[in-house]
């Protein structure tokens, strides 16, 4: 069996990794921080994780915990000191365990593709990238549009009430959605490929507004309209002056860093496709099943 290692497996994300590579026959190492709340470790035990505590700190014993992997995997989230520096440290850790893959913390829009400044999560990512890209060891991003799931919630797009779907400049502007549960599987699949590529791009579908709308309507049985916001110019304003008045620096997802997301699932320059999809053997979840658990 070979063993990975996820790190941030105790969130959303990584928790949803850790449970689909074990599905694939992988042995886990769950790295937790000393004193992770016994309930999380007992939620790893409990879908076959072996949880493996460890203090990111420390180099020695960071590195300690990465020797005998096949592969690194990164499902940390969170503002520089995470993103460029606890991933950094986990990084050398996997150089130093002799770990022969790494996939970092991408899991987004394909942000290589959109200007600098445009999405603060997005250029942290990036600088991290260009940290990676000169280390000796095979790294893989792997680029998945938007969180489909947050569809129903998080993600203002569709206002069901009013039966509307939101959009900004363009209705026809394309973008990807691909849901959490599918990530981790084709994460999990891709730790395990020795002949990995650089960059891996997939999409549980690719849709515009006007798809939307239109899937809404059919999942529904009512008609669902679409709503022009404005341009994305207008919404690049609204960034400006939201995050003048409330600036909350300190937080990963503060107001304008969802309209910095909403401006880069519009804006078309981040491609939405040809996919990868077909690399390895998931079973997509159909955009309508989303849309339908509301």
């Amino acid at each position: 069996m070979d063993t990975i290692i996820v790190a941030g497996a105790t969130g959303d994300l990584g928790n949803r990794i850790a449970k689909a590579a074990v599905a694939r026959g992988a042995k886990v190492r769950a790295l937790i921080r000393a004193g992770t709340a016994p309930e999380r470790i007992a939620a790893l035990e409990a879908i076959g994780a072996d949880p493996h505590p460890v203090d990111f700190e420390d180099a020695q014993a960071l590195a300690q915990a990465c020797r005998g992997v096949v592969c690194v995997v990164s499902a940390l989230n969170g503002l520089g000191d995470t993103i460029l520096g606890t991933q950094t440290r986990l990084l050398d850790a996997a150089l130093g365990g002799g770990a022969a893959r790494f996939i970092p913390s991408d899991f987004s829009i394909d942000y290589r593709a959109l200007p600098t400044g445009t999405n603060r999560n997005f250029d942290l990512r990036r600088a991290f990238r260009t940290r990676i890209d000169t280390a000796p060891i095979l790294a893989t991003s792997i680029f998945n549009g938007a969180f489909a799931d947050m569809l129903n919630g998080e993600m203002p797009l569709i206002q069901r009430r009013v039966r509307r779907v939101l959009y900004w400049g363009d209705a026809d502007t394309k973008f990807a959605l691909t849901t959490k549960d599918d990530v981790a599987a084709y994460t999990a699949a891709a730790a395990l490929d020795p002949a990995v590529p650089r960059n891996l791009q997939i999409a549980g579908a690719q849709v515009s507004a006007r798809d939307l709308a239109a899937l809404m309507g059919e999942v529904t049985g009512k008609r669902y309209g679409l709503l022009r916001v404005g341009s994305l110019g207008t919404l690049a304003r609204m960034i400006g002056v939201t995050r003048r008045l409330f600036p909350a620096r300190d937080q990963v997802f503060p107001a304008w860093q969802g309209m910095q997301y909403l401006h880069n699932m519009f804006d078309g320059r981040a491609p939405s496709g040809p996919v990868d999809n077909a690399r390895y053997d998931v079973a997509w979840t159909p955009l309508r099943a989303v849309l339908a658990q509301q």
